[in-house]
C-alpha cells in the first residue's frame, strides 16, 4: 500500500525597502536554513508554499508597495496557491492592528524585532550559534553590515524611530566576527549601514566609536573596501575623516543625508545643524580626504517650504557640487512631529522641485565624469550585462551610484574581482573604459 507523500515546506522571503531590511531578511533566511527549511529570496517561481513578506513603512509609496504585495499573496492564498502567509518588518511594526483588521488572510504579523516569534510560528528554533553567520542575497563579493538598530533623533518628518525603536549598537567584537565570516565566504566589500552611523557606540561605549570599529574591521583579512552609509551631519565626529585618510580599506566615500540647506527649513525639520555648519563640514571632509566622493539625500516639500527656501537649497546644490545626490518628496507621516503641520506644498510642486534638483545634479555629474576621461581607476566588477562587464569605482555604491562599463568583446573581467580601468568616455551617470590590468 502506497503512503501519501507530504510535500516539504518551501519558504519564499520577499524583501521590500532598504538595505537594512535586506539584512533582516538574510538573518531570517539563515535561521530558517539552520532549521532545515528550503528557502528562496524574492523568487518569481511559484513553487514555495510559505510566503514571508518583509515590509517597508517609510513613506507613502513604500507603504503602498508593501500593502499591494501583501494583498497579492493574500489573493494567491485564498485561491489555494500557498499554504501560509506571514508579514514582518516596518509596516507590520507600525500598523499591525490595522493590518490584522484589513487583511485577515495573513496568518500572522510580526514587528521588526520579533524574529524569534516568527521562527516559533514556523516551528523553528532561534539558533544562537548562528548569530554572526549570514546567508547573503547580494552578489557574493559584497554585503551590507548593519552596525546598529534604531535611532534616537527626532527629525520632524521621519517615522523610523516609530518602527525601529531607540538606537542600539552592536559590539565591535560581534561585528568583526560577522565581517570575518563574510570574508571567508568571498565578500570583499562591506557597506556599513545603520539609521545613523555616527551615533555608533554612544550607548555601549559612552563615546562615538565608529573610528574604533573602522580600525578593527580594516584588520579583517579578505575585506578590501569598507564603505560608509547614512552618516548624520550634526555633531559629526571629524576623526572619521582622519581614519578614512589613514586606512586604505576605508573608501573615500561618505553617504551623508543633509535633507536641506535653508536654516528655517532645517529648524522645522529639527536637524540640529545650520547651513553654515554643513558647509564647514563638507569643506573639512574635502580638505582632510582629497578626492572624497560625497553622496547626499535631500527632502523637498516639507511643510512650510517656500519658494525662497527651496531656492536656497538650489543655490547650495550648485555651490557644493556633490558627487551623488538622491531626492525624496516629503510624505506626510502620522505620529511624526511634522504631521501636526499643514502639508501645504502641492504634490505637483514637490515633483517639480525634486526634478529641478536632479536636473542640476545631472549637469554636475556629467561635468565631473568628463573630467575622469583619460584617468585610471581601480574597479570592482559586479556583473556582465548587455555586452558589457559592469563595475564600480571606490566612489560608487551598488545600485544607487554611477557604474563603469567595459565592452566584453574587447576585455575580460572576472565578476567579483578588481581591475585597473582607463576611462575612455563618460556620460551623465556612467563611465566607459578599457581594462589595463
Amino acid at each position: 500500500m502506497k503512503t501519501k507523500t507530504l510535500r516539504k515546506d518551501k519558504v519564499n522571503v520577499i524583501t521590500l525597502g532598504c538595505s537594512k531590511n535586506l539584512v533582516d531578511s538574510e538573518n531570517l533566511i539563515t535561521q530558517l536554513k539552520g532549521n532545515d527549511y528550503e528557502v528562496v529570496h524574492d523568487s518569481e517561481a511559484e513553487d514555495a508554499n510559505i510566503i514571508i513578506v518583509n515590509t517597508c513603512g517609510f513613506i507613502d509609496l513604500a507603504k503602498e508597495e508593501s500593502v499591494n504585495t501583501i494583498l497579492q499573496y493574500a489573493d494567491i492564498k485564498v485561491k489555494g496557491g500557498i499554504d501560509k502567509l506571514y508579514v514582518t518588518g516596518c509596516l507590520s511594526e507600525r500598523y499591525k492592528n490595522d493590518l490584522e483588521q484589513e487583511i485577515p488572510e495573513v496568518d500572522a504579523y510580526f514587528g521588526t524585532l520579533e524574529l524569534p516569534g516568527l521562527l516559533a510560528k514556523l516551528n523553528a528554533d532561534y539558533k544562537h550559534e548562528l548569530i554572526g553567520e549570514r546567508v547573503i542575497t547580494t552578489p557574493q563579493h559584497y554585503a551590507y553590515l548593519k552596525i546598529s538598530e534604531g535611532c534616537n533623533r527626532t527629525c520632524s518628518f521621519c517615522a523610523i524611530p516609530l518602527m525601529r525603536g531607540k538606537h542600539i549598537s552592536q559590539p565591535i567584537e560581534a561585528l568583526v566576527k560577522q565581517a570575518e565570516n563574510l570574508a571567508r565566504n568571498g565578500v570583499k566589500e562591506l557597506m556599513l549601514i545603520a539609521q545613523e552611523l555616527t551615533y555608533y557606540g554612544l550607548d555601549i561605549y559612552k563615546k562615538r566609536a565608529l573610528p574604533d570599529l573602522l580600525r578593527a574591521l580594516s584588520e579583517v583579512e579578505g575585506i578590501e573596501w569598507i564603505r560608509l552609509h547614512y552618516a548624520y551631519p550634526s555633531k559629526f565626529p571629524a576623526e572619521i575623516f582622519d581614519v578614512m585618510a589613514e586606512l586604505p580599506k576605508v573608501c573615500n566615500y561618505l553617504d551623508i543625508p543633509l535633507q536641506h540647506a535653508s536654516n528655517t527649513v532645517l529648524e522645522r525639520m529639527r536637524r540640529q545643524i545650520t547651513q553654515e555648519e554643513t558647509i564647514k563640514l563638507i569643506e573639512l571632509a574635502r580638505q582632510k580626504v582629497p578626492g572624497i566622493a560625497i553622496r547626499t539625500t535631500l527632502l523637498v516639500g516639507h511643510p512650510g517650504e517656500t519658494e525662497a527656501e527651496f531656492e536656497e537649497l538650489v543655490d547650495f546644490v550648485r555651490e557644493m557640487r556633490f558627487e551623488r545626490i538622491g531626492v525624496f518628496q516629503y510624505s506626510h507621516e502620522e505620529n511624526t512631529i511634522a504631521y501636526e503641520m499643514e502639508d501645504n506644498v502641492p504634490a505637483e510642486v514637490k515633483a517639480e522641485r525634486a526634478n529641478k534638483i536632479m536636473e542640476i545634479q545631472q549637469e554636475i555629474s556629467f561635468e565631473k565624469n568628463q573630467a575622469k576621461v583619460g584617468q585610471k581607476f581601480r574597479v570592482l566588477f559586479d556583473r556582465k550585462e548587455g555586452g558589457f562587464f559592469v563595475g564600480r569605482t571606490e566612489a560608487d555604491s551598488p545600485e544607487v551610484d554611477n557604474e563603469v562599463l567595459v565592452p566584453a568583446a574587447k576585455n575580460y573581467a572576472r565578476i567579483g574581482d578588481f581591475a585597473i580601468v582607463e576611462v575612455t568616455e563618460a556620460s551623465d551617470y556612467d563611465l566607459y573604459g578599457k581594462i589595463l590590468s
